[in-house]
């Protein structure tokens, strides 16, 4: 019995090694655990089995049955061993199979998903081109808007316009108009009576300041929201027809041979303080700039085509009307530009005060931060500290509002630069069916969108920097520095700010443009434009492109210098010495100003 016994424990062995090695080598060659767990699984429960079938016979079945037995199983588990791995290792090579098909099908549904994706992207700009296209052309709303969803990077200009036409205008019995704490649209809504909305309006407006002016006064500079509210009430008197104190000077925009567009604006400047100091009020009159037939009807000619007219319409007719009057002009009630030198007109003395609404100014140009650097230094003080402190002032004033014309030019030219991404930021959170979804259900519009909403402005990438080369014929005024020289310093800027690396080019070289091909760090936007190739004059390239866009496209680089977050500049050249004045009565001193080069006059 015991050594029948013995040889019972040996041939159990036996068996646990055969199928130990069997196991190992499955585990080995079997790519899914989860079988060979299962097996093993199995393999300990026969075990436990057979062991307990042992010690049984050893007490009944005697030596040679149990041995046979035992040897019987043993054969019969290892050919069913072999047979399993035989059909795993059949699997394994199908898994592969099918685990390449499923890569294949995953990688053409990515790509299937990128196609679909891109076309709904495709759709969705030409949608906003068309209701663009739309818009210049009819007056109004298309059906079409209500189902295209909302272009973050275009604007209401219809809406916008009418909403400044009543920040531009004197409230009923108020010295101001409606400049309340109430923004915008908001302004406008619903909440109460018209009594209560007046008295709202008078009690706010006395103390309120100009809508046009963003940041606070450490951000801009000194005295700017009070200097703009001045000037403002100086160019708009209560009663323009029947006040005898009232006088004008009345002005044509500069058109000698060789100004550019820069100078003239300069050059309004100059005259707008020559007004303010002799008690006049501004009134422009042909702007040669303007005179092209994209400006309709009485505002061909005018600077109103681009901009809100620097006084009220009850002031301009009066004016026109008291030309004709030769006594108007023997008595001074009338002056125009020829009244003045042009030393007066472009170095003439800066106000201090308006006399019409007695406010004193001081001299706050003498108090300026030093926010602009220049060879590695900022510039903490100059000579003509007092006329870049007023020109952008007076820029700043005249360029107040944006027309409904102007607007327009700036959703174009943001939708040709941005709109793409803007339409790939739109389709990813609306998901790839907004146009099916768009047919069935129309946009409306809530409350707040109508009113708190609608008070942002358009979108644009962010941060964005505005560089502004300006090369050719300017040699003869002041130093130029080659394109390289403009990309260190925002290279400079992107070191102490490493998330900027979009850039808005404006210049009228295009061998500049070509040279961005060479910075591949930075994504460069620009307007598409007819460049110079070649030295040539500034008059003779914009003769070559013709009125309408020689105006149109500077004016579009000029208010989007002015959004950007950074600049790079040149201050020997007046058009950047201007983008710099919109920009420090813009809410953006503390954003700073690397330029090439320093006015020459500093």
């Amino acid at each position: 019995m015991e050594e029948g016994g013995g040889g019972g424990v040996k041939k159990e062995k036996s068996i646990e090694r055969v199928v130990s090695q069997k196991a190992l080598q499955m585990g080995s060659s079997f790519p899914c655990q989860i079988c060979v767990v299962g097996f093993l699984c199995g393999v300990c429960l026969t075990s436990l089995f057979l062991a307990a079938l042992t010690s049984f016979g050893s007490f009944g079945f005697g030596n040679g049955g149990s041995a046979t037995s035992f040897s019987a199983l043993a054969a019969s588990t290892a050919n069913s061993t072999s047979n399993f791995i035989a059909t795993a290792s059949t699997c394994t090579t199908n898994c592969k199979v099918q685990e390449k098909g499923a890569e294949r099908f995953a990688a053409d549904s990515q790509e299937s998903g990128t196609e679909r994706y891109n076309e709904r992207v495709s759709q969705l700009y030409s949608a906003w081109s068309s209701l663009l296209s739309e818009r210049r052309t009819s007056t109004e709303v298309s059906k079409k808007s209500t189902v295209v969803p909302n272009a973050p990077h275009l604007e209401d200009c219809k809406s916008t316009a009418r909403v400044n036409r009543r920040l531009d205008h004197r409230a009923e019995n108020a010295s101001y108009p409606p400049w309340t704490t109430w923004k915008g649209r908001l302004d406008s809504y619903p909440n109460a009576d018209q009594s209560s909305r007046l008295r709202r309006d008078q009690s706010i407006s006395e103390g309120a300041y100009p809508p046009w002016i963003s940041g606070s006064d450490e951000e801009n500079y000194p005295l700017t929201r009070r200097v703009q509210r001045d000037i403002w009430a100086h160019q708009h008197p209560p009663n323009c027809r029947d006040d005898p104190e009232v006088k004008f000077l009345v002005a044509d925009f500069e058109r000698l041979p060789g100004f550019g567009i820069g100078a003239q604006f300069a050059g309004m400047c100059g005259l707008l303080a020559i007004a303010i100091t002799e008690k006049r009020v501004l009134v422009t009159n042909y702007y040669n700039r303007a005179d092209h037939d994209g400006c309709k009807g009485s505002f061909r000619g005018s600077w109103s085509c681009y901009f809100f007219p620097e006084t009220s319409q009850e002031c301009r007719d009066r004016a026109f009307e008291v030309m004709g009057d030769r006594e108007a002009w023997e008595r001074g009630i009338i002056t125009s530009k020829d009244n003045y030198t042009s030393k007066e007109i472009w170095a003439g003395r800066t106000p201090r005060h308006v006399s019409l609404t007695h406010r004193v100014w001081g001299e706050p140009w003498s108090y300026l931060q030093p926010t602009t650097e220049i060879n590695g230094s900022l510039v903490a003080f100059h000579r003509k500290m007092d006329r870049r402190w007023w020109r952008a002032q007076a820029i700043r004033y005249l360029m107040r509002f944006q027309t409904e014309y102007t607007c327009e030019l700036m959703n174009s030219a943001r939708h040709a630069a941005f709109g793409e991404e803007a339409a790939k930021m739109v389709v990813s959170s609306l998901g790839e069916d907004w146009d099916k979804e768009a047919e069935g259900n129309s946009r409306k519009m809530g409350e707040i969108e109508e009113y708190v909403w609608s008070n942002h402005k358009p979108w644009i990438p962010r941060p964005l920097l505005s560089m502004h080369v300006r090369m050719g014929d300017k040699a003869c005024e002041m130093k130029l520095v080659e394109f390289e020289g403009y990309v260190r310093l925002a290279d400079r800027i992107r070191q102490r700010f490493p998330h900027l690396d979009r850039v808005w080019l404006s210049t009228e070289m295009e061998d500049v443009i070509e040279k961005t091909k060479q910075y591949k760090k930075w994504k460069f936007y620009y307007t598409n434009v007819t460049r110079q190739v070649g030295n040539i004059t500034m008059a003779r390239y914009e003769a070559s492109l013709g009125r309408q866009t020689s105006t149109n496209y500077p004016l579009v680089n000029f208010l989007m210098a002015t959004e950007s977050d950074f600049f790079v500049g040149a201050l020997g050249s007046t058009w950047c010495f201007l983008i710099d004045g919109m920009r420090n009565t813009g809410g953006k001193v503390m954003a700073g100003y690397l330029s090439v080069n320093k006015d020459r006059f500093w």
